[in-house]
């Protein structure tokens, strides 16, 4: 499973790019609005720190806004993915860009017949939001593994990245169910590798070395 980091922090990108865990960056207009930056200058700069697939989410609403924004996107750097909603007018979208040779992601994405469609369009990349879907009493995770089910059953090679992940157990979760990709921000991620069994055996481990010390 690759991980993608749910964030524009570029101190925390650099920070955490440096463990060599990070397959790529996915952003939002919510988190580069909290960045008090520019776009363009954020994508851009993110994608020069990191190797892997960087999204950049456009604002349009119609075809020909979306398209415009897509097109310009698609120029900032090699590695950059436009993010794409999941609607009618995104669908057409995804379906001209594919021709075009230009990756999406299709977002905020809640069913399996919604992931299909952005397959069948031609996505690059689909992003069903587990946490969201829970949270209005459906199963995330279930939505994951139907969602894999049937995109192998069709030979799409749309790939899964999954999205809103809000705790260990849904990235060990997603990972079980087949998901390509998680991505996760970048508060989870120290979660990741600590324990607290591994803090005590440090300390163990530490403790005796300083009594064979002495």
């Amino acid at each position: 499973m690759d991980f993608y980091l749910d964030t524009a922090d570029l101190e925390e990108i650099k920070r955490l790019n440096k463990l060599g865990i990070v397959d790529g960056v996915t952003t939002n207009p919510s988190i580069i609005a909290k960045t008090n930056r520019d776009f363009k200058e954020t994508i851009i700069e993110i994608c020069s720190i990191v190797n892997g697939p960087v999204s950049a989410e456009v604002t349009g609403q119609t075809v020909e806004d979306m398209l415009k924004e897509a097109r310009d996107i698609a120029e900032w750097a090699p590695n950059v993915v436009v993010k794409i909603p999941m609607t009618e007018e995104g669908l057409e979208v995804v379906n001209i860009l594919s021709g075009e040779g230009i990756k999406t992601n299709v977002t905020l994405v809640f069913s399996v017949a919604q992931g299909l469609m952005a397959a069948k369009a031609g996505a690059t990349y689909v992003s069903p939001f587990v946490g969201r879907v829970d949270d209005i009493g459906e199963d995330g995770i279930e939505l994951i593994q139907n969602l894999r089910t049937v995109l192998k059953n069709y030979n799409f090679d749309t790939k899964i990245i999954t999205a809103s992940v809000r705790s260990i157990g849904h990235l060990e979760m997603a990972a079980k169910a087949g998901a390509d990709i998680a991505t996760i921000p970048g508060s989870l991620l120290p979660k990741l590798w600590k324990h607290p069994l591994t803090d005590i055996g440090i300390e163990k481990f530490l403790s005796d070395w300083e009594k064979v010390a002495k």
